[in-house]
């Protein structure tokens, strides 16, 4: 994934791709991977960096969904459980089984739950995690130390699956271009380019390093634009009326000491009829999420205090000891795209999750909703709508049962480059080769300067932010130790891209100043 290589392939004005994809985020890095692996000629254009917005920031889950479950919406959790068994199967290095205990102080909600998530386990016949079962309050407090003990009738363990977001976005970049497609990061689509008849023929973009503006042919545009599809819709017609609202939500990241264990806090229901979790994630807790309507989206969004005040004050219902904004060691807030409410006033709970596909009068195809564990089934749709319009040839999808790339079974949890799956090797080789490298960012972690020269080489990172937000994670992990690491990193890239110190010291201060975004202490004044 090397960029300049990329470009490179770019720079034959009359080819006519079949597919052009824009949005690097989870769905349109599916999309890159099944028009790729079909044999398709396909182009990803990411604006910003792959997963820099809501693709980075999720709970950390492939889940089915036990709240929609609770809604009735038995159609869009049989969907979501199956793509989780394939999800895990293609990427056991990344996808794991993460056990939940949903604590219970009810004798009520001991048989409510637990009939519920029988129900949960039947539905994913064939793709299932492990059996749910009832656990007396004596299990609940060997499985989960730190709960509320008082008034405790029993509990509920249940499974799903837990996995590094980002560090899946950069396999599946990896893996399409694995397969023969062009993948490009800083490349922003400037507008959309129609034929004769006026429909879509293919996009103009700028190369935002060098601020060169490219224009590509391609039989089919897809838009994946995510919390921002609405801005390619107006290039493609400029009176299109709003289709997206951005739902914002929250998580704090928190010490094991919250936790204590390998099992997951599942909270079915909150003051607010949401639910909430606390997942262990590279040895922290991630506690939330909130469901906030934002009037604008946002690339990188800020938490609100409002949001912050939520988790905690919930989380002390469920956690002894209760955390506070001191034990914060990162929050990061992401915002989903929503279908725009009919109504004023609908609240974002009230709004569907399941993915839609939009076709334009000038046959731009839009993808938008879902979430992650439904990444492959949304690209799949999204690719057969193009071969229904006859904008490409007809080929089968083969993604159910594809290994995506640096797939490794059984990987060792404890060893923080687990993510890395088979690509693990190659980086152990260089410290080997290059001592040096062995070098950590940080006192605290075990990251190393051969995954900042990794990242360079192999990733496409960019820019110190690409690095500590989503290929190492330290900035999801801990705020603080991620600006102390900003300095070494940016030296490191500098040698790698061939930038001079003048590079160094601003990509130093703009980290610094994005940071202070994931900082809750600041948040709090």
């Amino acid at each position: 994934m090397n960029r300049k290589d990329m470009l490179n392939k770019l720079q034959e004005p009359e080819k006519v791709w079949d597919m052009v994809v824009v949005g690097g985020g989870a769905t349109g890095l599916g999309v890159a991977v099944d028009a790729a692996t079909r044999g398709y000629s396909v182009v990803l254009l990411e604006m910003a960096d792959f997963a820099k917005s809501t693709s980075s920031r999720s709970t950390k889950l492939v889940h089915g969904g036990v709240r929609y479950l609770q809604k009735g919406d038995v159609a869009l959790v049989l969907e979501a459980l199956r793509e989780r068994g394939r999800m895990k199967a293609n990427a056991p290095h990344l996808v794991k089984d993460q056990a939940f205990v949903i604590s219970n102080y009810t004798y009520w909600d001991n048989f409510l739950y637990f009939c519920g998530l029988t129900l949960y386990d039947l539905l994913s016949f064939g793709f299932g995690y492990g059996r749910s079962r009832f656990i007396s309050p004596t299990k609940v407090m060997e499985y989960l130390p730190t709960s509320v003990k008082k008034g405790l009738k029993g509990g509920i363990v249940y499974h799903d699956g837990q996995f590094d977001d980002s560090r899946m976005a950069i396999n599946l970049a990896q893996t399409c271009a694995d397969n023969g497609g062009v993948i490009l990061n800083k490349a922003k689509v400037s507008g959309i380019v129609h034929d004769q008849n006026g429909k879509v023929a293919g996009v103009k973009f700028v190369d935002m390093e060098s601020g060169k503006e490219m224009l590509l042919k391609a039989k089919s545009v897809i838009n994946a634009c995510g919390i921002l599809v609405d801005d390619l819709m107006a290039m493609d017609s400029p009176g299109h009326s709003k289709m997206v609202t951005p739902s914002q939500g929250v998580h704090l990241v928190l010490d094991m000491k919250f936790l204590q264990s390998d099992y997951a806090i599942m909270v079915p229901k909150t003051s607010d009829g949401r639910v909430l979790f606390a997942v262990p994630w590279h040895n922290k807790v991630v506690v939330g999420t909130t469901d906030i309507m934002r009037p604008v989206p946002e690339i990188e969004p800020k938490p609100l205090k409002e949001e912050i005040d939520f988790i905690l004050k919930t989380a002390s219902l469920y956690m002894d000891p209760a955390p506070t904004y001191a034990d914060i060691e990162s929050v990061f807030a992401g915002q989903r795209p929503l279908a725009a409410p009919k109504h004023e006033g609908k609240s974002t709970k009230e709004l569907s999750r399941g993915h839609k596909i939009i076709v334009s009068d000038n046959n731009l195809i839009t993808i938008t909703g879902g979430k992650w564990t439904s990444y492959r089934l949304m690209a799949e749709d999204t690719v057969d709508k193009a071969i229904a319009m006859k904008l490409v040839d007809a080929r089968p999808c083969v993604t159910k049962k594809f290994h995506i790339h640096g797939y490794r079974k059984n990987p060792n949890l404890k060893d923080h480059m687990y993510v890395y799956g088979s690509d693990q090797d190659a980086i152990m080789k260089l410290i080997a080769e290059n001592p040096e490298y062995g070098k950590k960012l940080s006192d605290k972690y075990d990251y190393t300067v051969a995954e900042v020269v990794w990242a360079v080489r192999e990733e496409m990172a960019r820019e110190v932010e690409d690095v500590l937000a989503r290929r190492v994670r330290l900035l999801f992990v801990d705020a603080r130790e991620a600006i102390k690491a900003a300095p070494l990193v940016a030296e490191v890239m500098a040698k790698e891209l061939g930038k001079d110190q003048a590079w160094i010291d601003e990509e130093v201060k703009e980290f610094t100043e994005l940071a202070g975004n994931y900082i809750a202490a600041k948040i709090m004044f």
